[in-house]
């Protein structure tokens, strides 16, 4: 009796879930032809089925899409599960006959989003790389325009797991005015030396839990903006990239509120900088409660950095009586090795210092055989516990 009841929970379960093949709606999956059209219309019945799992399936096939705005509110929760390939156009020329090139594929006032699958998403992003002001700052309209891979705007309540996103021409992820993410178990990739292609971007964005991943970038690996509070950041494998950046903050006097941030078991692997807090001299603000804990860093240029003295180009910011207030900052269980004679700089503004710093047992050795590594502070106050090496320099 009991394993005829279970049997018949098991098919109502699996009854529930009702797919909408975008194969169904004309979608040929050849490479070449667009099959945006056939993708929006699956997306719409998803959206608007009313009970049990609806669900968009994108088959083990590669699919040429336009730039797509997936949106709702949808009337339940929805569900896409990708198990093929999504291919963006193949470079700027060919992003000029559409009227959108601020992304490839967004979902926009969608609660209740589950993304799953083995599928890729691939930015085409060479092209915008090779037109970049990074390496070509002569050049008319250089890196103008550059797309996000795949924004999440406006939507509440996203799981994204198992999905591959390679070669963004510029961010990989974006997250803007969200609450309640779960990113896991993903794989973001794209040349160490590709230009300003953060993995994932945060911008004015609450309640984010990315967790047991990949991202090997050319610029940070999770990059956090304004407006934000309480990310957790757990089994990150970061490198090639940046690190992970609290900032840039500031910019032209604008007032910053970053709380309640915590990275954990990370590894940073030939990562340009690790732990790292930036703001320029002309912000206002705050950033408080920021954790770094169990911190592996292999050949790592600035393992630990605040720097409050960013700025986007040189002469371009002019001393200032302003300054974002950085405190409550723990970096704990940190060891490896750095690529800068500098592995603890903490370079504060002279008119707002860095205040309640810790530092809890950090072991950080040269890359360089036979070579030290050193700290450095400016108006930085704290207190250091266990062994600190380099020793610390903290008021």
């Amino acid at each position: 009796m009991v394993l005829v009841s279970m049997t018949l929970i098991w098919i109502t379960a699996k009854a529930q879930v009702k797919y909408f093949n975008v194969m169904d709606y004309g979608a040929k999956g050849d490479f070449v032809t667009d099959d945006s059209v056939a993708f929006l219309k699956a997306w719409n019945d998803t959206c608007n089925a009313e009970t049990g799992e609806p669900t968009m399936l994108i088959p083990r096939k590669q699919f040429f899409l336009r730039p797509t705005t997936f949106s709702g509110p949808c009337k339940s929760h929805v569900y896409v599960r990708l198990l093929g390939g999504l291919l963006a156009p193949d470079g700027p020329k060919e992003w000029k006959e559409f009227n959108d090139v601020v992304k490839f594929i967004e979902f926009e006032s969608v609660t209740g989003l589950h993304i799953t699958g083995v599928g890729l998403i691939n930015g085409h992003g060479k092209g915008w790389w090779d037109i970049s002001c990074r390496y070509h700052p002569k050049l008319l309209d250089c890196g103008k325009g550059a797309p996000t891979t795949l924004r999440f705007h406006k939507s509440n309540d996203i799981h994204m797991s198992q999905i591959k996103i390679v070669n963004s021409p510029q961010t990989h992820i974006l997250l803007l005015g969200c609450n309640g993410v779960e990113l896991q178990d993903l794989s973001i990739i794209s040349s160490g030396v590709s230009p300003n292609t953060d993995g994932i971007h945060i911008q004015q964005s609450n309640h984010i839990f990315i967790n047991n991943s990949f991202i090997g970038v050319g610029d940070d690996c999770v990059s956090i903006g304004d407006g934000i509070t309480d990310i957790n950041i757990t089994y990150v494998n970061c490198g090639p990239g940046h690190g992970i950046s609290i900032g840039s903050l500031g910019l032209d006097g604008t007032v910053s509120n970053v709380s309640n941030i915590h990275a954990r078991h990370i590894l940073f692997n030939g990562t340009q900088n690790g732990a790292r807090i930036k703001t320029y001299q002309t912000g206002r603000g705050q950033v408080q409660n920021i954790e770094f804990t169990d911190v592996t860093f292999i050949d790592a240029g600035n393992p630990i950095i605040i720097d409050q003295h960013y700025c986007g180009a040189p002469n371009a910011c002019p001393p200032t009586k302003a300054g974002v207030k950085i405190s409550n900052v723990l970096y704990s269980e940190m060891h490896g090795t750095s690529t800068s004679d500098v592995a603890l700089n903490f370079n504060c503004s002279e008119n707002v210092a860095c205040t309640d710093i810790k530092l809890n047992n950090i072991d950080l050795k040269s890359s360089t055989r036979g070579e030290r590594v050193s700290s450095s502070c400016n108006n930085a106050f704290g207190e250091a516990i266990g062994t600190v090496n380099p020793k610390s320099c903290l008021r």
